[in-house]
């Protein structure tokens, strides 16, 4: 008999542990001890406890993923970046289980709010599996899934990943410094689940400052994605720039609103912010879109819109503009039957939401001078921390400033497989409003 360190009795053909005080012993195999043992070693009990301040629990008994440093009393010393922790209220009771992060004023994010669940590798698996079934339901149709987002985040309990899929290739986008520290294991899952020909890492601005991180796009698995890559979505045929393109290389999270706002657009139409063309090509080949014009202050976002335009064989029907496209809005003499405004985020966070009101406010009142009566204004705000309230006043205060008659058609958001966390609402970033100008 050996006895380890566990106060199990060991013996060389069978091992035994007693089930409960009273009760006799039961023979186990060495496997069955070894889960055992490290569920044992994994209870919430053992892990750290961050303690939060009074009357500050109540977001995360309902769910809420982030705590923010200044919601926290109590920190244990000697914690580093990704270690676990389980949470709890001022009053001692353990909410959730999450991951550390000293650097980030997200301090914990939380991941499950069963206590007996340990974030280990079966954890992290299963939601990866969880999020890419839920996306094989949304597109039944094989080619509809080559193109789309597979993990959003927060919306699918992982917060701090991102994965888009183009065709064969995945970019992977990593928020957490935190979830960082499991990189290793979440690429190889995706490796295994997937089998793609290459997964690329694409970073966002501003996270080394926000979160600590050091990593630099580039490729982690496989071979690198082509230049052109080509995706198709609503029928229409894109080029994708998947290592240089904004964000992820595609936004996959207009699809439907592309697509529903083309059966409103006819005549001369205005594309602000128009990137790769996605609101142009679709205006043109699903709606009443004679001419469209779109405008950027990205070269290579103009240069992709051109080419995707003629691969789709509607160059003679567009036009491209590298300009500031603020200052085309507010300097053209042209009148337009529909604009569409698609701006980049003004809002990174809650400082910043009355500038990113402004903003809007002045982007609106410039694109609603600038239709004709019955014109059609498509208006869009990625700004996750402006409602869809405050961007409905928005709209009414432009409306009143510019002295025009404004009825909003279809409030709409981000598609299918950018679900929304019902316990995050943050999640909820995309508005777009398709709006009739008298």
């Amino acid at each position: 008999m050996i006895l380890c360190s566990a106060g199990f009795r060991c013996y060389s053909t069978s091992i035994h542990y007693h089930i409960a005080a009273g009760k006799s012993s039961k023979p186990v195999g060495l496997s069955q001890l070894l889960l055992y043992y490290k569920k044992l070693r994994s209870m919430s009990s053992d892990l750290p406890r961050i303690i939060l301040k009074p009357r500050r629990s109540q977001p995360f008994f309902t769910g809420h993923p982030w705590v923010f440093a200044g919601a926290i009393s109590q920190i244990p010393e000697g914690l580093n970046v990704g270690d676990e922790v389980v949470l709890y209220s001022h009053e001692k009771k353990a909410i959730a289980r999450g991951l550390y992060n000293p650097e980030s004023q997200i301090r914990v994010r939380l991941y499950s709010w069963n206590l007996d669940q340990p974030l280990d590798d079966d954890f992290w698996r299963q939601r990866l599996i969880g999020a890419i079934e839920l996306r094989r339901q949304m597109f039944p149709v094989e080619n509809d899934i080559r193109a789309c987002r597979l993990i959003f985040s927060e919306a699918d309990g992982i917060s701090g990943l991102t994965v888009d899929r183009f065709g064969d290739w995945l970019t992977v986008q990593i928020t957490s410094q935190a979830l960082a520290t499991r990189s290793e294991f979440l690429i190889n899952q995706l490796d295994e689940l997937l089998s793609p020909l290459g997964i690329w890492l694409r970073t966002e601005k501003g996270m080394k400052e926000a979160e600590g991180m050091t990593m630099q796009d580039g490729l982690l698995r496989g071979d690198p994605p082509p230049s052109p890559l080509y995706i198709v979505e609503n029928e229409l045929d894109y080029i994708i720039n998947v290592q240089e393109g904004q964000k992820t290389g595609f936004y996959y999270d207009q699809r439907d609103n592309r697509l529903a706002a083309a059966k409103y657009l006819q005549g001369d139409v205005l594309d602000v912010c128009c990137y790769s063309g996605g609101f142009t090509l679709n205006a043109l080949k699903h709606g009443r879109a004679k001419h469209v014009t779109g405008v950027d202050s990205s070269g290579g976002a103009i240069q992709l819109a051109q080419d995707n335009a003629k691969l789709n064989q509607l160059e003679d029907r567009c036009e491209f503009v590298d300009a500031d496209a603020l200052k085309f809005l507010t300097t053209t003499d042209r009148m337009f039957d529909g604009i569409i405004l698609d701006p980049p985020k003004f809002a990174r966070g809650r400082k910043g939401i009355q500038r990113a009101m402004k903003a809007y406010f002045k982007w609106n009142v410039a694109a609603i001078s600038r239709l004709k009566p019955q014109g059609i204004l498509v208006t869009c705000s990625c700004s996750g921390m402006v409602s869809f309230e405050e961007f409905g006043e928005v709209i009414r205060d432009a409306a009143a400033e510019t002295g025009r008659f404004v009825r909003i058609l279809e409030t709409r958001g981000q598609a299918a497989d950018h679900p929304v966390s019902a316990f995050c609402p943050e999640s909820s970033y995309l508005k777009c409003l398709i709006c009739a100008v008298e």
